[in-house]
């Protein structure tokens, strides 16, 4: 029979490695995406689609890997409802606080960056949504739950990803 202190040991061991699987697992979850993507592309599907529509879903699928590296729970991808115009790129739990988090992706850094290209317009509209989201929580659950919306900027510069995460980009109000 082991010692109680070797056993202790094993089990911080394989606690670390289960993190080191997990990310090792999210890498290869991404890499298979990409290649899926690549691979749908140069067989033309989806070649009606827009340029800019292109750009925007391989920028949201880096912010979906990188969050999930990071330790956010993913619930939603491109959340919509039938009641209002627009979406949420991604719904995520972060610790306590449920994020609704908006993905802006650009091809080359500009004067300006890709976070400012949400207005208020585009703040009410994610107000909005989170609202309607809310509501489908049991009602115990609305009031207590702490929300937050975040921006992750995405910048797709030759073959390479670069993210800027902003937590609490912008209040309820």
């Amino acid at each position: 029979m082991p010692s109680p202190r070797f056993v202790a040991w094993d089990i911080i061991t394989c606690m670390g490695a289960m993190g080191w699987f997990e990310r090792v697992w999210i890498d290869a979850e991404q890499w298979a995406v990409e290649r899926l993507y690549g691979l749908s592309a140069r067989l033309g599907h989806g070649s009606a689609t827009p340029e800019h529509l292109v750009t925007g879903l391989a920028g949201e699928r880096v912010a979906y890997f990188e969050l999930r590296r990071r330790g956010y729970k993913i619930v939603a991808r491109r959340w919509i409802t039938s009641h209002l115009k627009g979406d949420v790129d991604l719904i995520a739990w972060d610790g306590g606080s449920l994020c609704f988090i908006e993905v802006k992706t650009r091809t080359k850094r500009d004067i300006t960056p890709a976070e400012s290209a949400i207005d208020e317009d585009k703040r009410n509209t994610l107000r909005s949504m989170a609202r309607a989201f809310l509501r489908t929580l049991p009602e115990s659950q609305r009031a207590t739950t702490p929300v937050r919306f975040d921006v992750v900027s995405v910048y797709l510069l030759n073959g390479t990803a670069e993210l800027e995460i902003f937590p609490t980009a912008f209040p309820w109000n």
